[in-house]
């Protein structure tokens, strides 16, 4: 069995993470079989609250290829599941402060549920991202002339 780990690579360059939390989704039969396969993606995703209820919008889940007339939406919103007292904290952190909510990854736990890794971050400025990619040439190159 192949495991299962979708990554959105551009919320790290984008934002600077404060807190991290694993939420559940509530998803179709159609759409865990997609995300099984690996047809799924993170990009230009983001989380907001409705009615004190936390949901993503913009996570994209390929249509399942075997799937009728029972086939999900590609792009509609998914709620995530989350302890009460998880919800009031990141309720009341992105009001007050400014903050916001991404989706950082998707994966598969050993027992077969879709888990979605959220992060409350603040966005970078583009000095920060400048100097996060400074971090990473320097890192490739410390690589390369360990391997030598």
């Amino acid at each position: 069995m192949q495991k299962i780990n979708i990554r959105n690579k551009r919320a790290s360059f984008e934002y600077e993470f404060i807190e991290k939390f694993v939420a559940g989704i509530q998803l179709f039969g159609t759409e865990i079989k997609s995300i099984r396969a690996g047809k799924a993606s993170l990009v230009d995703s983001y989380c907001y609250f409705t009615n004190s209820e936390l949901y993503v919008k913009g996570m994209h889940i390929a249509e399942y290829r075997f799937g009728s007339y029972y086939n999900h939406e590609e792009k509609r919103e998914r709620k995530l599941l989350l302890n009460r007292k998880e919800l009031d904290k990141l309720e009341r952190k992105t009001k007050e402060s400014g903050l916001s909510i991404v989706p950082v990854s998707l994966f598969i736990t050993q027992k077969g549920f879709a888990k979605l890794e959220i992060a409350l971050c603040r966005g970078k400025k583009n000095y920060d991202k400048r100097e996060s990619l400074k971090q990473k040439d320097h890192k490739r190159d410390i690589d390369r002339l360990m391997k030598r």
